[in-house]
């Protein structure tokens, strides 16, 4: 297995005056609701949101009964979700290469089997392999029981890991404990693993909470800030989004340091993308919806993604079709009779 050395963010020293913070609530609710209202598209518009979304997303599996072949089904979806003939018509082949998921995203266990079929597939340069770690949903484990899953996760492929952050520590407001856990995950993963880490938001209490949170896991090294594990009772929405950009751009003003989002449970749409997508393009600007810096972590979002993109391209061609009748010229009535005399006995001869 090649070893490939990432660019990850540092590690920065414990600063307490970056937690202090209060938050109306009603307003953010208000802002986030005005900025996700500006997002109306149509036609062949909402196609190219559509395909900016899957290549955004990490294709995720994390049930009990996941197999090898779940798994290589999953990888087989992420890599090809469309036919090469079916953007012949209206996109340019090159574009093909692109269209893909950003990731797979998939327990320790079954990282081993999304490497071999990244690798059975010549995609293990473009489709990164995520695994959730340290005691996914609950991080309810021992320290050193949570870093050697990181470890292991990494020694099967994995080149991103999701952790799930300690949630007492944050309710009671221990902020140094929790920074403290963080650093050893990110020294876990060193240069070979981005860093992903989980705000498990719904069981963090309040939006402040929600903004330290991610400042501590900023301040220890996080590459990206995940909203939820998908398994609690309220998971991604855009106030909370709008909380965790908040401390993205403090963070980024302060330290000159750029930081991922990735929004996760409950984004199952198109309509669902497209407004996370305006939000960020709005608070973050154009340049933060790529790969490197966004993602949507989900499993269903991909099937509705295929359904707007299908369904858009057969109006698309239905739309060519009527205008091709609509101006082709009509034979002469003669003309047209005579051809059908040709033809039958032509038919005859035979």
């Amino acid at each position: 297995m090649e070893v490939k050395v990432l660019e990850v963010n540092k590690t920065l020293p414990f600063d307490p005056t970056v937690l202090t913070v209060n938050i109306s609530l009603r307003q953010v609710e208000e802002i986030a609701l005005s900025i996700s209202q500006r997002c109306h598209v149509s036609g062949v518009n909402e196609i190219a949101w559509a395909l900016r979304a899957l290549m955004l997303t990490d294709l995720t599996t994390l049930a009990g009964d996941d197999t090898a072949a779940n798994v290589r089904r999953l990888c087989l979806r992420a890599c090809y979700p469309f036919e090469p003939q079916f953007f012949d018509k209206f996109f340019e082949r090159a574009l093909l290469s692109d269209m893909h998921t950003a990731a797979v995203c998939v327990y320790p266990a079954r990282v081993k089997d999304a490497y071999g079929a990244l690798q059975q597939y010549d995609m293990l340069d473009k489709v990164a392999i995520a695994a959730v770690a340290t005691g996914f949903p609950t991080g309810q484990y021992g320290l050193q029981t949570r870093l050697q899953e990181i470890s292991h996760a990494i020694l099967a492929g994995a080149t991103e890991i999701d952790i799930v952050i300690n949630r007492q520590l944050a309710l009671v407001g221990d902020w140094e404990a929790l920074y403290n856990e963080v650093v050893l995950m990110r020294s876990a993963c060193g240069e070979r693993a981005h860093l992903k880490t989980i705000l498990a938001i719904g069981e963090l209490g309040t939006m402040e909470n929600v903004y330290k949170a991610a400042m501590v896991c900023m301040l220890a090294g996080a590459d990206f800030i995940k909203t939820s594990t998908g398994k609690e009772a309220v998971n991604a929405t855009l106030p909370v989004g709008l909380v965790m950009i908040f401390a993205i751009q403090e963070f980024k003003r302060r330290t000159c340091q750029i930081v991922g989002l990735k929004p996760a449970g409950g984004v199952r749409t198109v309509r669902d993308a497209i407004a996370w997508m305006t939000l960020v393009n709005e608070t973050l600007g154009m340049r933060w919806l790529r790969p490197s810096r966004f993602r949507f972590g989900a499993s269903g979002l991909l099937d509705d993604i295929e359904r707007v993109v299908r369904t858009g391209v057969a109006k698309l061609e239905a739309e060519e079709t009527a205008k091709l009748k609509s101006t082709a010229p009509e034979l002469p009535e003669d003309s047209a009779e005579s051809f059908c005399k040709e033809l039958r006995k032509k038919t005859e001869a035979e």
